[in-house]
């Protein structure tokens, strides 16, 4: 159950959301026009997946460590619907990278079914 001090965190997140431009991010990642599937080799180069892949990771991470409750953040935002979108530059990074723990924040919130 959400507490006043997830309201606050949230709140908190939803600033550093608006001043770091994730809703344009969103924006661009929800456009038709946007590659889904991106070459294999695609590093994230797309600022608008950028922002959106720091974002959730970071909000993965506060509800990982149990600063941020998971069901207050799914009522804010579509996570499962935003990871859908970007989950195949996630994935090519981490392959990459080789590093599985890459975006596994933000991963595990796509995957929660509350």
């Amino acid at each position: 159950m959400a507490t006043y001090e997830d309201a606050s965190v949230l709140l908190q997140l939803l600033q550093w959301g608006a001043t770091s431009g994730l809703e344009d991010a969103l924006r661009r990642v929800f456009d038709p026009a946007f590659a889904v599937h991106p070459d294999p080799d695609a590093s994230g180069g797309d600022p608008a997946v950028g922002v959106a892949l720091t974002f959730f990771e970071t909000a993965g991470a506060l509800v990982k460590h149990g600063v941020l409750d998971i069901d207050l953040l799914h009522d804010t935002y579509w996570v499962a619907g935003v990871w859908s979108r970007v989950s195949a530059y996630a994935l090519a990074m981490r392959a990459h990278a080789s590093e599985p723990r890459l975006y596994e924040n933000f991963e595990a919130l796509a995957r929660y079914a509350g």
